[in-house]
Order: structure tokens, then C-alpha cells, then sequence
């Protein structure tokens, strides 16, 4: 029996329609992929579920679409009408970096002129902030990256059992080999961020206004606001001046004396790491990446009172307003990009001088 004439696939037309059978797709599959996914206008990633309350209640987030590979504790990302979406990735750099990842390649999300809401509670240094001071980072920085030396074991000369990996003293700025020691936001988001949030009225608790009379230094012993100074993300909860002084001081050597710390966290830098490897696959833009970060506690103990007690069984009340003002103090941000996303689509636009009247 004759058979129809054989038309000649070019090779690279092969390789093509091979690999695209081996990864289970097509580049029309891919295009319509593509096509289909959600269009989001920022993301807000919280960590665990309280962070996400005032997001969800505040936005009306009453859509969830499931995400395979996110936390089975939060297993849905939750958007509205107007293409704000919300992810909780579950606490602690493991969890961020799987939860982000999911979501970056799983092609339900069209991310590439998405902003990024990193918001989150924190310690806080009483030199820069107080409970429910809402900061905004300009440099991330990691603190776990650092050799230790346990302190009863320290050279007679240091002040400190930390140092850099593949240095010889804990002045020394390392080599920065795991490319994820620090991160630099991009200022023009971090400017406008300022400006819109700086109007908003701060939550407080009479708890947290009791705790910072034990304070006799400013802003410690004032009421919340809003402020720029750079976060430290590290999975040990450490506390205690002696620390707090180690994360002043590795902020100032790995940003070349540029960044003031005054949060601590866990996650930061491994989030942004999965947002920067979803960027290098060409899925987003890290330079609408902004974070915010609310004093929940302080990062050592008020005069007179040990770190045990300030960290263990000490309540300090800034829990509750620390979380609400995520909300507060980020929603002006996320409200003045939706309404005018026109602009916002393009790139961070010039605000109007009067930027309170933004709801």
C-alpha cells in the first residue's frame, strides 16, 4: 500500500516538539499558559496566618486559587476583583523560599509587571523604632551567614563570636560568596512607599504604651511610626544587646556603612533569592519588590530586666498592633498602585505633592 508522501521536520523543529513532549508541554501549550494566567498587581507575602488577617478582612481577598507546592497549612493563594493577590508562606527561610518558588513557576500567575509586598512582624531596636513602628527596608540583610565561635571560647580581644565566613576577624567584610548575604531594594519604590504610608494613623494597645514607659530613651518610649532602616533575617530567634550591637554593626560592614539596622526577621533574603531566581527566568522584576517590616517586640531588654525575661516571659503588647499596621502602614501602597495602575504598570510613578489623600 502506498502511503502519503513524508514532509521533511526541520532538526530544530524536532528538538523543539521533543522537548516539549519530555516536559509534558508545547509552545502553544506554553503560550496559552501564559495567556491564562491571573494578572496580579501586587503580591503580598505574609508568613503565617495572623499576618494575613488584616489583608484578607481589609482587601475583601475572597478568591483562592490552590497552589501545588505551597505550605499544607496555606495551601491557596487569595486575590479580589481588583487583582490584589495574598500568599502565606509559612515562617522560616525553608518555608519562604519553597512557598515562593511555587508559586513563581507555576504558571497560574502572570507576575512580570507585578509589585511585591514582603510584610511581616519583627523585633525591634529601640534605638530606631518602637512596638508598632512600621519599617521599610532598603537593605536586606542576612545575619545568619556568619561564622560562630562560641563565646566562652572567644580570642581575648573580640567583643564578639561572630564573623564573617572566610575572614579573620569579625571587622572584616566577607566575600560575599553565597550572593545572598545582602540585597538592595530599589529606592525609587522605597521613596514612594515612604511618602504614601508616612500619613497613616497607627494602631497601639495601652499593653504596649505600659511596656515602653520601662524605656527611658526616644523612639523606644514613643508612639509607633513610620521609618526607613534595613532588616536582618536569620532562622535563630537570637536577643540581648550583645547580639542587637553584632547586628548593628554586620549591617554597617556588608553594606559598606550605607545601612542602619532596626528589624529582625527570619525570611527576608531567601524570599527575595526565590523572587530574584523567578526574575532570572524572566517571570518578574525585582525592583518592585518592597518590605515592611512592624515592631512586635524589642530585640533586647528595657534597663533593669534580663533577656530571659524580655524574650520568654515578658509581655510587651505589641503583638496585636504590629499586625494591624502592617495593614495600615502598607495598604496606601498597594491601594495607590490599583487605582492607578495606568501608570504604575509602567514603572513607579512621580506622586502628587498631597500623597495623604490616597485612601
Amino acid at each position: 500500500m502506498q502511503r502519503g508522501t513524508r514532509q521533511a521536520v526541520p532538526l530544530a523543529g524536532c528538538v523543539v516538539m521533543a522537548m516539549a513532549l519530555l516536559d509534558g508541554s508545547s509552545p502553544s501549550r506554553a503560550a496559552s499558559n501564559e495567556a491564562a494566567a491571573r494578572t496580579v498587581k501586587v503580591l503580598i507575602i505574609s508568613m503565617f496566618g495572623p499576618e494575613s488577617e488584616p489583608w484578607v478582612n481589609g482587601l475583601g481577598l475572597d478568591q483562592q486559587i490552590p497552589v501545588p507546592g505551597l505550605s499544607a497549612d496555606y495551601p491557596a493563594v487569595r486575590c479580589n476583583a481588583d487583582d490584589v493577590c495574598q500568599v502565606t508562606t509559612g515562617m522560616g527561610h525553608a518555608n519562604v523560599a519553597a512557598s515562593i518558588a511555587a508559586v513563581i513557576f507555576s504558571e497560574k500567575f502572570a507576575l512580570k509587571s507585578s509589585y511585591f509586598l514582603i510584610a511581616g512582624i519583627a523585633g525591634i531596636d529601640p534605638t530606631q523604632g518602637t512596638l508598632g513602628s512600621a519599617a521599610w527596608a532598603r537593605y536586606l540583610i542576612d545575619f545568619g551567614i556568619q561564622w560562630e565561635i562560641d563565646a566562652r571560647e572567644l580570642p581575648p580581644e573580640w567583643s564578639t563570636g561572630y564573623l564573617g565566613i572566610n575572614t579573620r576577624s569579625p571587622e572584616q567584610k566577607p566575600p560575599l560568596d553565597y550572593r545572598t548575604e545582602v540585597f538592595r531594594l530599589d529606592e525609587e519604590l522605597l521613596q514612594a512607599a515612604l511618602a504614601l504610608s508616612r500619613p497613616a494613623v497607627l494602631s497601639d494597645s495601652p499593653e504596649a504604651m505600659a511596656y515602653r514607659a520601662h524605656w527611658d530613651i526616644a523612639p523606644a518610649n514613643q508612639a509607633p511610626s513610620v521609618v526607613q532602616c534595613d532588616t536582618a533575617a536569620g532562622d535563630t530567634w537570637w536577643h540581648g544587646a550583645l547580639l542587637e550591637k553584632r547586628a548593628q554593626d554586620w549591617t554597617k560592614i556588608l553594606t559598606d556603612g550605607q545601612g542602619t539596622y532596626c528589624t529582625t526577621q527570619q525570611e527576608d533574603n531567601s524570599t527575595f533569592e526565590a523572587l530574584r531566581r523567578g526574575e532570572q527566568a524572566g517571570k518578574l522584576d525585582t525592583s518592585r519588590v518592597a518590605v515592611l517590616r512592624t515592631g512586635s517586640n524589642f530585640d533586647r531588654p528595657y534597663p533593669g530586666q534580663t533577656a530571659y525575661d524580655s524574650l520568654v516571659t515578658s509581655i510587651s503588647g505589641g503583638f496585636v498592633p504590629s499586625l494591624q499596621n502592617l495593614f495600615n502602614a502598607g495598604s496606601p501602597l498597594v491601594r495607590a498602585i490599583v487605582s492607578d495602575w495606568v501608570h504604575w504598570r509602567v514603572g513607579v510613578p512621580e506622586l502628587e505633592a498631597d500623597v495623604s489623600a490616597v485612601e
